[in-house]
């Protein structure tokens, strides 16, 4: 099946960008995510925090079906992504992970490849684009990236010659670049100086109208910050999820309020 592009907006009595029921994830006989329930809007931003080996990456591979490409790694219960079971065994994982872009905690731009073809490296990928379309897609990723001013004129220098936080921009406009419905971000920051944490934040804000984006975080004020809801997870559940100014203000369960206070973590 491909997995058709939907213009799910994230107002009021819209259905959600995904739909997570009943899922859990495995790493062989090791449970990692217990039945996790939840809905996640589109458009806008979501975070995911919790402490370390909570499940919060595991569960955000699972989005895009990352997670099964660990050996003796599998996933099960349904993640709908625009009404579609993602795990159907009739959905292709890269036409699915083209439409839900993944940036990681460590930037990874090709280190041999040119600024430029960094950019265009999943349109190579999936053979979507025609040559001469090509300066036009680099230009309009690299904008959205608010990466265009400072390397349009060294295109064809190595992207592993940028600062770490413009190689964590250009990994973002390599993922921009195909046009996806849904930005994942599993701890983009962490890597990154406080300059350029505060560039990538900056830029999270001027592209969540445009994207469905999920966030995994460490940071409780870059959450604040940057996100419309958050979800708790604890141990592999999901302790509760909700708008982030009620998560953070008013939780409804102990444990929430303890981790955001610093109690533990």
């Amino acid at each position: 099946m491909y997995m058709s592009s939907a213009s799910t907006h994230g107002s009021i009595g819209q259905p959600p960008k995904y739909s997570v029921k009943g899922l859990r994830a495995l790493f062989g006989s090791h449970e990692v995510l217990h039945g996790v329930d939840i809905d996640i809007p589109a458009k806008g931003v979501t975070a995911v925090i919790g402490p370390s080996g909570c499940g919060k990456s595991t569960f955000v591979r699972c989005l895009n079906r990352m997670h099964e490409l660990v050996v003796a790694a599998r996933a099960e219960g349904t993640v709908a992504l625009d009404g579609e079971d993602i795990y159907a065994h009739d959905v292709d994982p890269v036409l699915l992970r083209r439409r839900v872009g993944m940036v990681f905690q460590k930037p990874n731009p090709f280190p041999t490849m040119s600024i430029r073809n960094n950019v265009l490296a999943g349109k190579y990928l999936t053979h979507t684009h025609r040559r001469a379309e090509a300066d036009a897609i680099v230009e309009s990723a690299l904008r959205k990236a608010a990466l265009w001013d400072e390397v349009k004129d060294r295109l064809n220098a190595q992207g592993s010659g940028l600062s770490g936080g413009q190689q964590q921009r250009l990994c973002i406009a390599r993922a921009i670049a195909v046009e996806p419905d849904v930005l994942l971000m599993d701890e983009p920051c962490s890597a990154l100086d406080p300059i350029a944490t505060a560039r990538i934040e900056d830029l999270i804000h001027e592209l969540k109208d445009q994207y469905t984006m999920v966030i995994v975080t460490h940071n409780m004020q870059q959450a604040a910050r940057v996100s419309d809801q958050t979800a708790f997870f604890l141990q592999g559940d999901l302790v509760e999820a909700g708008p982030t100014n009620t998560i953070f203000t008013k939780p409804k369960d102990s444990r929430t309020e303890d981790y955001i206070t610093g109690k533990f973590g």
